[in-house]
């Protein structure tokens, strides 16, 4: 049923008609709606609200209620129920981080009004700009996650984001021969090369650090966060249950968190060379303790690989340490801590293990890089095969090329 009134306006005849109607409930709280539009007759008022409520019984949306919404207000709603729900915290920043770039371009922009076009032009500047593909991937998933929230909560109709084309810039020559999987790990002598060097240059715990990453195949962030209590000395065995998360660098500031995914869970054997090195790197960290007495500023943390007052390095203190290291090999490839990952795939690979082993005991959850390797390594393994069968058969090859002839 419409209801009418009269309001005073500032036209001929002094006064407008508003026509109130009963809308649908709100999707969102149930709460009771009633429409109200004006118009100079009854009837264009009640063309007016019919059309609203016409609207709301479609696709929900309360014109009016909306209208004025910003794409930063939207984006601040979204991010702070995101936040609530099970993202890891580095996960929760890195979306803080794409949001404030979409803010650059769509801060003040009515989410209303936001088209496809919008969202495409904000990829392609991104793109023109020269930021990496990853990054604008990122930004676009960020927009994509809070556009479906829009549509979500009855705030806009259609997502601007979906169909948008991601730019990709095709690769020169240099980038290809540049990003060849072989400067994705190490050689078994350029490890050789590094190890060594951590003997002659590095500290004990250098050398603990880095055969620990070489022989296990776990994450910077991984081997941080252990505790003497996740290593068996019985059986050899590391159990790894949780990764450091310190984005701001500050030791005292640290959080642990667990894996990205339940692969990432694990428990792998390690050589017993490596055990005995970490036997003697925890008698060495027991005996600064005592040298340190009793301090009320030491952090009884139980880390593998701390500082002397207790509190666990950060991954800016393995990197420091690699690039101090590696200036004294002749190893030419960018590498960082990470190369150590790799490294063990690559020694499983040409060891004989199994891809799903491999990809078990390191806790991928992508293969893409992993199976790179493999093939890689196992194909490099056929090829040589090869060539012994073929050196250790010369005899009867040349015989028979000789009967040939």
């Amino acid at each position: 049923m419409a209801y009418f009134t009269q309001v005073k306006a500032k036209n001929k005849q002094g006064f407008k008609w508003v026509c109130v109607l009963e809308g649908p409930p709100d999707p969102v709280t149930g709460e009771r709606r009633q429409i109200a539009r004006r118009g100079e007759t009854k009837k264009e008022a009640l063309a007016r609200a019919e059309e609203v409520v016409r609207k709301l019984k479609e696709d929900g949306i309360d014109e009016a209620k909306v209208k004025h919404l910003t794409f930063e207000e939207v984006a601040k709603e979204w991010h702070n129920v995101y936040s609530r729900g099970n993202v890891k915290p580095n996960t929760i920043r890195v979306r803080k981080n794409e949001i404030s770039v979409l803010l650059r371009y769509i801060a003040k922009a009515k989410i209303s009004k936001i088209t496809p076009k919008m969202h495409q032009d904000i990829l392609n500047d991104l793109d023109d700009k020269g930021y990496a593909r990853v990054t604008i991937e990122g930004v676009h998933v960020t927009a994509n996650m809070i556009y479906k929230y829009a549509i979500k909560h009855k705030i806009i109709k259609n997502n601007p984001a979906a169909g948008a084309v991601i730019p990709t810039k095709p690769l020169t020559v240099e980038e290809v021969e540049n990003n060849s999987i072989k400067e994705k790990y190490l050689e078994k002598t350029e490890l050789e090369d590094f190890l060594k060097v951590c003997w002659e240059y590095g500290t004990f715990q250098d050398v603990a650090v880095f055969y620990l990453l070489a022989f296990s195949g776990m994450r910077s962030g991984e081997l941080l966060s252990l505790k003497w209590s996740d290593i068996n000395f019985e059986t050899n065995e590391i159990r790894i249950t949780k990764t450091m998360y310190n984005p701001n660098c500050n030791m005292r500031k640290y959080l642990l968190t667990t894996p990205k995914t339940k692969g990432s869970i694990r428990t792998v054997d390690v050589d017993e060379t490596v055990i005995e090195l970490l036997k003697r790197h925890k008698e060495n960290q027991e005996k600064e303790k005592k040298l340190r007495g009793e301090d009320e500023e030491y952090h009884n943390g139980n880390f593998v690989f701390c500082h002397k007052n207790g509190y666990p390095y950060v991954q800016r203190n393995l990197i420091m340490w690699m690039e101090r290291l590696i200036k004294h090999t002749n190893i030419t490839k960018k590498a960082t801590p990470h190369i150590f990952r790799h490294t063990h795939i690559s020694m499983l690979a040409e060891a004989g293990v199994d891809l799903p082993t491999i990809m078990k005991r390191v806790g991928h959850e992508d293969q893409e890089t992993t199976l790179k390797i493999y093939t890689h390594v196992t194909e490099k393994m056929k090829k040589n095969a090869n060539d012994k069968i073929k050196n250790y058969f010369q005899d009867i090859l040349n015989h028979k090329k000789q009967q040939e002839m």
